[in-house]
């Protein structure tokens, strides 16, 4: 496959090239290398990949129109997978443009781009476990439950990016796969995510702060679970738009995280509580018996092993003094 990711130099793009990488495949990657959080930190997931021979790359931003038929002239990409995203539930309540010029219009970018690449044989995207909304975890959220009524503005982003695909796919035949992460975790993670914060802050004899944590439960997916299932599920090719949950579908609630975190970093965290946060959901539960189907998709790490993992790495990442 020669497969053209988005957002390379992110979280779940680095450790999604990396896995295509291992197998075989010619991953061309593009990301505009924003501040949202430390660019260095992107950089050095880029001086990874940039030491395979399978990888190349573009710096460009994918919300502007022609950036990736200009950069990708000549290209013969079988497949899409579009990870190019601005992220971040709270974050979207301070700046709400870029979250429609990110997630609204770079999707339509790329959607634009697919409909005129003849070698494409399957575009696959990133959605979000945010659609759900505010609901009950009692059972696992399926995909054929409704979803209008995103809590964030970054869900209704994201949410918009799975209708402009759907019409896309009605009126271009182009196939295409919709992922709705859920919680993903892991090494080279993202700063302004939670387990980091956490572990950035016991480690450093900090409290933390947490916000309803009697009320909060997340399904948390370990990295390595999602990524170990790309190569089969985009050769595995949709007749028309599917839409999947990729998720550990075991919640945990915001305590067992905290304890994890305290576990793996061997200090006691003190904590701050506070109410719940605009725009944040109380809980998330993946059902993934159709991705289980239809690919193969079965998550097997456990929140403390992922996070001892992940807690490793920030150590040695931080004892090498690169940010």
């Amino acid at each position: 496959m020669e497969i053209l990711l988005t957002g390379a130099a992110g979280f779940i793009g680095f450790h999604a090239a990396m896995r295509l990488l291992a197998d075989g495949h010619r991953v061309i990657g593009v990301d505009n290398l924003n501040d949202y959080y430390a660019p260095a930190l992107k950089r050095a997931r880029l001086a990874q990949l940039e030491s395979h021979r399978n990888f190349t790359f573009h710096t460009l931003d994918i919300s502007e129109k022609g950036a990736l038929e200009a950069a990708l002239d000549g290209s013969q990409i079988t497949h899409i997978l579009h990870l190019a995203a601005q992220a971040g539930v709270r974050y979207s309540l301070e700046n709400p443009h870029s979250y429609i010029q990110s997630n609204v219009m770079g999707h339509l970018n790329v959607l634009e781009y697919a409909r005129h690449c003849e070698s494409l044989e399957h575009l696959a995207y990133a959605s979000s476990s945010s659609v759900y909304g505010e609901r009950e975890a009692k059972t696992g959220f399926q995909e054929t439950d409704r979803v209008r009524e995103p809590a964030s503005l970054y869900a209704a982003t994201k949410l918009s990016g799975e209708m402009l695909s759907e019409s896309y796919a009605r009126l271009y035949e182009i196939p295409q796969t919709g992922l709705r992460f859920f919680t993903v975790y892991g090494p080279w993670g993202r700063p302004d995510m939670a387990y980091w914060i956490f572990t950035e802050k016991i480690l450093a004899g900090q409290p933390i702060t947490l916000f309803a944590p009697e009320l909060m439960k997340r399904d948390f997916t370990f990295v390595d679970d999602i990524v170990g299932v790309l190569p089969t599920l985009l050769k595995t090719l949709p007749k028309r738009h599917l839409i999947y949950n990729l998720g550990n579908s075991s919640p945990n609630t915001l305590h067992e995280l905290v304890k994890a975190v305290e576990v793996a970093c061997g200090k006691k965290a003190e904590t701050i509580i506070l109410p719940q946060q605009p725009g944040d959901v109380r809980s998330t539960f993946a059902d993934v018996s159709a991705a289980k189907r239809d690919f193969g998709f079965a998550p097997e790490t456990k929140l403390q092993t992922g996070i001892s993992e992940f807690v490793q790495w920030y150590r040695d990442w931080t004892n090498s003094r690169v940010i």
